[in-house]
């Protein structure tokens, strides 16, 4: 029989960080880009952010389903993953003249670099693999 421990909490890796350059737009003061921080998270985590993008919408003749809203989800996903710069800091948000920092972040970057973003995000939260391919494995 393995040894249980190795699942004990104190050994486990969950909490990634990875510094990641979003943007080359965003230089220090020698000139260099400035990496962003982003983290990993739980899936308890996951399925709160996924709640709180989650809409009930009327289905004719039937009441109510609920329905993700994945743009959103996705944004959701994004800013609890950034951990630097902090995207909640108001004095940041003023100067893109916003407020919420889902809004700050799709003000800041450009489609490209989101996407981008958002890749690193799903890599780092375990989403990195197309469903295509965990269907192949499972398979295999």
């Amino acid at each position: 029989m393995s040894d249980l421990s190795v699942f004990f909490a104190q050994n486990n890796l969950a909490d990634i960080t990875e510094e990641f350059i979003v943007s080359e737009r965003f230089k220090d003061k020698a000139g260099q880009p400035v990496p962003w921080k982003i983290r990993s998270m739980t899936e308890a985590e996951n399925e709160a952010i996924r709640k709180s993008a989650t809409k009930r919408i009327k289905v004719k003749n039937s009441g109510y389903t609920t329905e993700v809203d994945s743009e959103e989800y996705i944004a959701r996903l994004a800013v609890s993953s950034v951990v630097f710069p902090n995207l909640k800091d108001a004095a940041l948000q003023e100067s893109y003249q916003v407020k919420g920092a889902d809004a700050l972040l799709r003000k800041m970057l450009l489609p490209g670099e989101y996407a981008a973003l958002i890749q690193k995000v799903q890599e780092l939260n375990g989403f990195d693999k197309d469903m295509n391919e965990l269907i192949e494995e499972v398979k295999n």
